[in-house]
């Protein structure tokens, strides 16, 4: 065992961690943290306007993500539809304010199009209403009761056990997701290139061999049934929580 790597039994639990902000030390690090806080804050109260989003979309987004959002998994592009509108709407604050790395889409919030936080939540209002991506590209299927495993015991107590992401809409899904992108980002963040995410899911993420990473990317890869019902909320204030239906399988390899 490396002097970096966890025992498994005391990995974070959690595991793509976009929704948490960066452990900092420095000013500059803490003052473009708070900014870009400030800046999701203010797009989230803001009223959306999916018609205006699809519009942003369609012209500064779709060439490299597709017209429906389902990215391209030969370019390590994501699939952004039907990702959760509050996640997304913190990547495109903290792309803006230098706190996740990407000279592409550091370049895309510059324009001034894209640059505003009314404009975000528009977008990713659109986004997150979208059909999702029905059959991403998935691994070759041979560890899948590994990745089922490790995903049930270390991640979905943040993520969900069907992995839609949390009900406030911060922790991502990591469902109808391409492999390659999944595995890409677990390797991006075990290696502090994603400046947004919390040093303890870092650590996870390092301690995973590489066997596990592919297979929990392919577990995920491979989530077909539909998700949970979300607890909703009665006009007189009690949660009606529909979700009871089994967590979800994933495909079998072709």
């Amino acid at each position: 065992m490396s002097p970096h790597r966890l025992p498994r039994s005391s990995r974070f639990a959690a595991f793509a961690g976009i929704a948490m902000t960066a452990a900092v030390c420095s000013p500059l690090s803490f003052a473009s943290k708070m900014r870009s806080d400030e800046l999701v804050q203010s797009a989230l109260q803001l009223d959306a306007d999916s018609r205006r989003g699809a519009a942003v979309f369609t012209r500064n987004c779709a060439s490299c993500h597709g017209q429906s959002a389902l990215g391209n998994e030969a370019q390590g592009i994501p699939s952004l539809a039907a990702q959760r509108r509050a996640y997304l709407v913190k990547q495109l604050a903290d792309f803006s304010a230098d706190e996740r790395a990407s000279r592409t889409m550091h370049g895309v919030v510059a324009q001034k199009a894209i640059a505003e936080p009314q404009v975000w939540a528009d977008v990713a209002t659109f986004l997150s209403n979208l059909a999702p991506l029905t059959t991403p590209v998935a691994g070759n299927g041979k560890q899948l009761e590994l990745g089922e495993a490790i995903f049930q015991d270390q991640c979905a107590s943040c993520h969900e056990d069907d992995a839609r992401g949390d009900d406030d809409g911060f922790v991502p899904s990591l469902r109808n997701q391409h492999y390659s992108y999944l595995v890409q980002q677990i390797r991006s963040i075990s290696t502090w290139h994603r400046g947004n995410v919390d040093e303890d899911l870092v650590r996870f993420l390092d301690s995973l061999p590489t066997d596990e990473t592919f297979a929990v990317a392919d577990y995920l890869s491979r989530m077909r049934t539909p998700t949970r019902d979300r607890a909703v909320m009665q006009p007189n204030g009690t949660l009606n929580d529909t979700g009871d239906q089994q967590p979800p399988k994933p495909s079998e390899p072709k």
